[in-house]
Order: C-alpha cells, then sequence, then structure tokens
C-alpha cells in the first residue's frame, strides 16, 4: 500500500504542500510503496528560517554537551540497526548485510563526532609580543545544508550532519527522493537522542530544492555527493552565492594487478567490489588492469565462474550476493551500457541482460556482465556506468597501467595488487587519485581520517569527515589581546605591527 512521504522539519513531520511529488518504489518488486513530496522555494525557506531560530541556543551549548547528544544518537542506531537496515533495503534494493554495513558507516562518523570537544579547541600563544597574547577559536557557520544521493542513504548524510551538528551547525538535509525514508527516520532518532527542534531537518524535493538550497543567503555551506556534472553545478552556483561548498561527483576505479599478485585474493576482491550493491558505490571497482597476458589470462580463467556464480536476488534473502538495481530507467541505463560495449568491440565474457528472477519478475535486477580486451578509447571505459558491470583493460606494462588512472577524468579511488612493496610505493606516490589501496579494493577511509577524490571526482578544497570535515563546517577566528601593565604609552604609531 502507498504511502505519503513528508518533510521532517523543526522536530515535526510536516506534509508537502507544493502539490508535487515523486513515486518511491520497491526495487525488488517495481511495487510502488510511497509519494516523496517534492519541495517549493517557499518550503525550503520556510525550513531554513526554522533552522536558522534554532542555531543561536545550539552554537551557544558547550561541545561537551553536543556530544553527548552524539553519543546517545549512536546507541539508538546501534538498538535500531535491523529496523534501519530493513527499510534502507526496502527503498534501494541493496541486501540487509550491506545496508547494516551502511548504517554502521555513518555511524563511525557519529563516534568521531563524539570527539568535538576535543576537536573544537583552539590554539594559544602567551607572550606573542609584549604583554600580548594571541589565540585562535573554532566557531560554527550557522546554517548549513547536505545534499545526498540514493545508494547510501544512511552513511552519506550522517558523514555529513553528523560532524557539522557536532560543531555547533543547524543543518538541513535534502536526500535523493528515490529513497527517503531512511534519512527521516535518521531524524527522529536524533531528537530522541535529545537534540532540539529544528537542529536536523530534512526536506524532500527534486532540483527546485536544490537551487532554493544554493542560492539562498542564510545557510552558509553546502556539501554534496552525486555525479560530476552536478556536482560542478552545485559548486559553482554555491560558490557564485558566497556559499563554503564541497561536492563530490563521479568514479572510476582502477585496480592495477601486478604478475606477482595472489590471484585468488584479487577475484575474491574484485567479485565484492565491483559486484557488492549491484555495483552502485562511487567506490566501486569498475576497472581491472592486469599487467601482461599471463596475468590476464589468469585473471580472466578464474575470474569468469565467478561472475556466472553470483547469487543475484531480493534484498531480504540473506544467500543474496546483492540485489537489484535502484529503478526502472537505471536499469535500461545499465543495460544500454552493455549493447554499447559490445558495438565498440568490447569482448563480453559474461552477459548479465535480461535477468529474471521467478516471483519477482517486475524488480529491477541484473546479472553480473564482465567485459575483456576493454580499451581506454571506449565509452564503457570512459563513463561512470554505475552498475554490476566490470571492464578488463590489458596492460603490457606496470608503466602503461599506472598511467590509465591517473590520465582518466576521475580520480576517486584506486588500488593495486601486488607482493612488491617497492612497486606498491611507487604507485601510492605518483597516482594521481584521492584515495589508494594496496591489497584493498575500497580504500575507503575510516571516520578519523576523510574521503575525498581528486580531478571531476571531486569539487572544492576541503574533504568530507575526519578534521577535514571539522574544518569545512567551522570557521577560525583569531584573538589577538593586550592588557598592558605600567600604564598607557604616549603617542601613536604609524608602522605596522611586526616581532622585529
Amino acid at each position: 500500500m502507498s504511502k505519503e512521504l513528508t518533510h521532517f522539519i523543526g522536530g515535526q513531520h510536516v506534509q508537502g504542500t507544493s502539490g508535487r511529488f515523486c513515486d518511491v518504489t520497491n526495487p525488488n518488486t517495481g511495487e510502488v510503496t510511497g509519494r516523496t513530496p517534492l519541495a517549493s522555494l517557499s518550503e525550503m525557506q520556510a525550513a531554513v528560517k526554522v533552522a536558522a531560530n534554532a542555531f543561536p541556543d545550539w552554537a551557544a551549548t558547550n561541545p561537551q554537551r553536543r556530544a553527548r547528544v552524539m553519543f546517545e544518537f549512536k546507541r539508538l542506531l546501534e538498538d535500531n540497526m535491523q529496523e534501519l537496515a530493513e527499510m534502507l533495503s526496502a527503498e534501494h534494493g541493496k541486501v540487509i548485510a550491506d545496508s547494516k554495513g551502511d548504517v554502521q558507516r555513518g555511524l563511525e562518523v557519529i563516534e568521531f563526532a563524539c570527539g568535538i570537544p576535543h576537536l573544537m579547541k583552539g590554539e594559544f600563544t602567551e607572550g606573542a609580543g609584549p604583554g600580548i597574547d594571541m589565540y585562535s577559536i573554532r566557531q560554527p557557520l550557522g546554517v548549513v545544508a547536505g545534499i545526498t544521493p540514493f545508494n547510501f542513504p544512511a552513511m552519506i548524510p550522517m558523514w555529513m550532519f553528523g560532524v557539522a551538528i557536532a560543531c555547533g551547525n543547524t543543518f538541513i538535509c535534502k536526500p535523493s527522493e528515490k529513497d527517503p525514508s531512511l534519512p527521516i527516520r535518521l531524524a527522529e532518532l536524533f531528537m530522541e537522542a535529545g537534540a532540539p527542534a529544528g537542529v536536523l531537518n530534512v526536506v524532500n524535493g527534486d532540483k527546485e530544492a536544490v537551487d532554493a538550497i544554493l542560492t539562498d543567503p542564510t545557510i552558509q555551506a553546502v556539501s554534496f555527493v552525486g555525479s560530476s556534472n552536478i556536482a560542478q553545478y552545485v559548486y559553482a552556483t554555491g560558490a557564485a552565492h558566497g556559499k563554503r561548498v564541497q561536492a563530490m561527483g563521479g568514479a572510476k576505479n582502477h585496480a592495477i594487478i601486478m604478475p606477482d599478485a595472489d590471484m585468488d585474493q584479487v577475484v575474491n576482491d574484485l567479485i565484492g567490489a565491483g559486484y557488492g550493491s549491484a555495483g552502485e558505490r562511487c567506490m566501486a571497482i569498475s576497472v581491472a588492469v592486469p599487467v601482461g597476458e599471463e596475468t590476464a589470462d589468469r585473471l580472466i580463467e578464474k575470474l569468469v565462474p565467478r561472475v556466472q556464480a553470483l547469487k543475484v536476488g531480493p534484498s531480504t534473502a540473506a544467500d543474496s550476493d546483492y540485489g537489484p538495481v535502484i529503478s526502472k530507467a537505471h536499469l535500461d541505463k545499465v543495460e544500454g551500457y552493455i549493447d554499447l560495449g559490445v558495438k565498440e568491440g568490447a569482448k563480453l565474457l559474461v552477459d548479465g541482460r535480461g535477468f529474471k528472477l521467478q516471483g519477482y519478475e517486475n524488480g529491477y535486477f541484473m546479472g553480473g556482465s564482465l567485459f575483456d580486451h576493454v580499451t581506454d578509447d571506449m565509452k564503457i571505459y570512459k563513463d561512470e556506468i554505475f552498475g554490476p558491470v566490470l571492464s578488463v583493460v590489458r596492460a603490457k606494462t606496470f608503466e602503461e597501467a599506472a598511467e590509465l588512472p591517473t590520465k582518466h577524468e576521475y580520480g576517486n579511488g584506486v588500488a593495486i595488487f601486488t607482493r612488491d612493496g617497492d612497486a606498491a610505493r611507487s604507485f601510492a606516490s605518483r597516482v594521481q587519485v584521492g584515495m589508494v589501496g594496496i591489497n584493498v579494493p575500497i580504500p575507503v577511509p575510516l571516520a578519523y581520517h576523510s574521503f575525498g577524490g581528486w580531478k571531476r571526482s571531486a569539487f572544492g578544497d576541503t574533504n568530507q569527515h575526519g578534521t577535514e570535515g571539522v574544518k569545512f563546517w567551522t570557521k577560525i577566528k583569531t584573538v589577538t589581546s593586550r592588557w598592558p601593565s605600567g600604564g598607557v604609552k604616549e603617542g601613536s604609531s604609524f608602522v605596522i605591527p611586526t616581532m622585529k
């Protein structure tokens, strides 16, 4: 039965008033399960006003008390893990175990944010000059916002609002309209954890809501994760309106496989990193680059049967390797790329098109696909497919293999598989990619480090979460103070102060 979803503003569920909606479907069945209200400019402005009213008191709340809210929110996430995972899977389609990983990765940023009393500490210099002390402090920006994608409806919102709110900001989350229920549930739990009304708000919408965020003069900073073209638009528009912006875009993540690599481990890792969550991850491995024909042949020999054996099933089945993709439109898009790859001359070794699952014939399922002999001038190599499709690009030498991720327009993640420490060290140092794995297929940094790519994978200078996140969501203020003793000196100085 279809339900009408709401916004969550000022601690309350708020019905949409724009009259515009979009359907929410269960990707396992194709069934419409809800309608998402799409906010108008006036609705977004009303939410911003609520967040602005909540900001002064929240910013004045000491960091230790803000951390206590984070501790309680962490406990509630753990206590409600199963419910959250099931809710996520029902709208996204990823399997329950993967949905729990989605929530857990967000929870780990909340754990990091529990340390905000330490993270917000400034610096102090006593006696910087005669009778002069100097110190710096970090202060929150005000009302800030996050625009989050469909593929991680728990993790990425928490990446953003966890650090932002801990720093003393109030937050507006604009989640994907495809799977909005979980972000709203997170906001409910955040209120239950003790956050004041208006500190975390969820406003559903499409481009109209995005543009309202990017142009509203009250919103001071915006974080975005999505495709590169939209990321560039978000960055340019937000910056043009005087906002601090970080915008994470697309990816084409390579795995370099050296001749000395443990091929069984490589195949295990490629199967998980390439096909997990139906390939709908910005850190998915989508290009395997074996070095040398003999390495490539060994890889293909082991990889083909593993791709053929992938168990595609409903997200609720414990033995499913992965579930459906997010929508019928996305299914058609991914299958269209497979059609294109065949036309471009790549060798399709495993074909996942036309996959049907008994009892779920209307679901958005597709089998794993594997291309060999892909070249760097093919569109299937250049574009982010965002589906269960792995391309093998054969390289003659290490130098040729290492150049591929460096030359690609995307620079999110990359991995190298080798037993050679010198090769790994050289590769990690010189490759023009933001996150590097050495015998690690998905090098997503832990919460106390930071996440961010290079080139068209990221726009802006500051990464997600970690201490980079604290820097992004705060502004630094430096105070120079003088308490002179011995009376006031006569005369004025017209020379700029120095320490000479």
